[in-house]
């Protein structure tokens, strides 16, 4: 059935539900394999000290200077290591930290040039993907908004049920 068909249709509880358990292994994989992807590149460019979380992380970071409640609240990134991760990227010389000046407990961080390099190799991978996916006609323009139309649906509902329990 085409998603467009799916979005008006009712189906079957237990059919939904299989059907609603099957995206959520699949969304589970794909940052599975996401992290594998990231993992692949960074051994294949010879940077074995930094993680597929930790690159990610970066990354996401970018040109940004933030908290660690901030990239837990804009979605950048989730898990519960967060400050572990953020303290050995500053460790291994790939951010700086410093306490903001307005509350002395709150540490922001922001990437140096050995942080923007690995953000760059991500970049890269990141543009081939995209490069390789319309190539290969996996998806087009028009599919990779639809897919995300449906999962930020999802990202609501799930924040919903977060924010307003019932």
């Amino acid at each position: 059935m085409s998603i467009q068909r799916a979005i008006g249709a009712k189906a079957a509880p237990e059919d939904f539900m299989a059907g609603y358990l099957d995206a959520l292994a699949l969304v589970e994989r794909l940052h599975r394999l996401l992290l594998d992807v990231i993992k692949d590149e960074f051994e294949r460019v010879g940077v074995l000290e930094i993680n597929a979380v930790q690159a990610l992380l970066l990354f996401n970071i970018g040109e940004n200077e933030v908290t660690a409640g901030e990239l837990k609240s804009r979605g950048y990134y989730q898990g519960s290591n967060v400050s572990y991760n953020l303290k050995k990227l500053v460790e291994m010389g790939y951010m700086h930290h410093e306490r903001c000046e307005i509350d002395r407990r709150s540490v922001r961080v922001r990437l140096t040039p050995r942080g923007r390099e690995i953000r760059a190799v991500v970049a890269g991978l990141f543009a081939r993907h995209s490069e390789g996916l319309q190539e290969r006609k996996v998806l087009d323009l028009a599919g990779l908004e639809e897919v995300t139309v449906m999962l930020r649906r999802v990202e609501r509902f799930w924040s919903d049920q977060i924010r307003y329990i019932y």
